[in-house]
């Protein structure tokens, strides 16, 4: 495996069509600072998560998930310990994928031909197989369903502190009316810095940066009570709803699909 810096290998100077690399985190490179890339780049979750900070939004990618970044797009990454991903790294115009960056959601047969191509060779990725192989993945990676799993934010120094320390303390920062103290803000000139920047209400905003910070801490292995707690909400029942609301499936039904459709 590579370490999520590739091991100093740069795939903006080769010219396939599609490369992929399987990737395990060190303790000491959990965040990769922004960068970009000529190809276009899709970051696949196989165990542990990845939150990418790209174009003015948090993009989440657990398991089961993929966040597309077309090329020349910066981007920074943050990955919880001890996670695996792969890395798939595409020619600008081999494939007709969005424009814009996304989640999607990955089909076992996608996973296993992007696990397939990171085992190929410089030299074995010539060969007509892997050419075929790399075929069928382009057939497939345009079928793969967008799903809504990124956060709007944007540059303005309001909105980026109320992230920062929201995914920071969580349960300690619930109420429009906590920040609007801190900032010395009207609630109601606060929602609509909160809508312009993010084009989200603060309390749907709100959910769905607790609907990220779900999915990290239980695919890092919390139960469902402890996340529960770990967000501030009185009742595992009240989270429950939230999430089946934000994912359309409870917590519960949410990880066993993981460990059904990816097992380790």
């Amino acid at each position: 495996m590579y370490s999520l810096r590739l091991d100093g290998y740069d795939p903006d100077l080769h010219h396939d069509a599609a490369v992929a690399f399987r990737i395990r985190a060190r303790p000491d490179e959990l965040f990769s600072a922004q960068h970009q890339h000529r190809k276009g780049q899709l970051i696949m979750a196989l165990h542990g998560a990845i939150t990418c900070d790209v174009e003015c939004a948090m993009w989440m990618v657990p398991p089961q998930y993929a966040v597309w970044i077309p090329g020349g797009v910066p981007h920074s990454n943050h990955v919880t310990a001890g996670a695996e991903l792969c890395f798939l790294f595409i020619e600008p115009n081999a494939v007709t994928l969005p424009e814009n960056c996304c989640t999607l959601k990955i089909s076992p047969l996608c996973r296993e031909l992007i696990l397939t191509l990171a085992t190929r060779s410089d030299g074995q990725r010539a060969e007509p197989q892997t050419q075929r192989l790399t075929q069928v993945l382009f057939d497939e990676l345009p079928q793969q369903p967008q799903e809504q799993m990124q956060l709007p934010v944007s540059a303005h120094p309001k909105i980026r502190r109320m992230v920062e320390t929201m995914a920071r303390e969580p349960a300690q920062w619930q109420t429009l009316g906590q920040w609007a103290g801190v900032f010395a803000m009207s609630e109601r000139n606060l929602a609509r810095l909160v809508v312009r920047e993010t084009g989200l209400s603060f309390r749907r905003w709100r959910h769905q940066l607790q609907l990220i910070l779900a999915l990290q801490a239980l695919v890092g292995g919390h139960n469902v009570q402890q996340v529960a707690q770990l967000l501030g909400y009185d009742s595992t029942t009240a989270f429950i709803t939230m999430f089946k609301k934000g994912l359309g499936q409870t917590p519960g039904r949410y990880l066993a699909g993981l460990t059904t459709a990816f097992p380790q």
